[in-house]
């Protein structure tokens, strides 16, 4: 039963975790949208695109690590 629930535990955090990082990447590509568009550039195999939406992805999984 213990397992059950450290189990359910972990797929919330999980949820709670996809959640921000959408979050985030939707708030940054509003921020940028004038300069271009994060999505395209990513498409358009951009590394340094890439690399940016990566180290956000980070960086919210490191706050979220400190928080909960």
């Amino acid at each position: 039963m213990e397992i059950l629930s450290k189990l359910v535990e972990i797929i919330i955090y999980v949820a709670i975790g996809i959640i921000f990082c959408i979050i985030g990447y939707k708030a940054t590509e509003k921020i940028y949208k004038k300069s271009f568009n994060l999505t395209e550039e990513i498409d358009n195999h951009n590394k340094a695109a890439g690399i940016m939406v990566s180290g956000m992805f980070i960086a919210i999984a490191i706050i979220m690590s400190g928080v909960l």
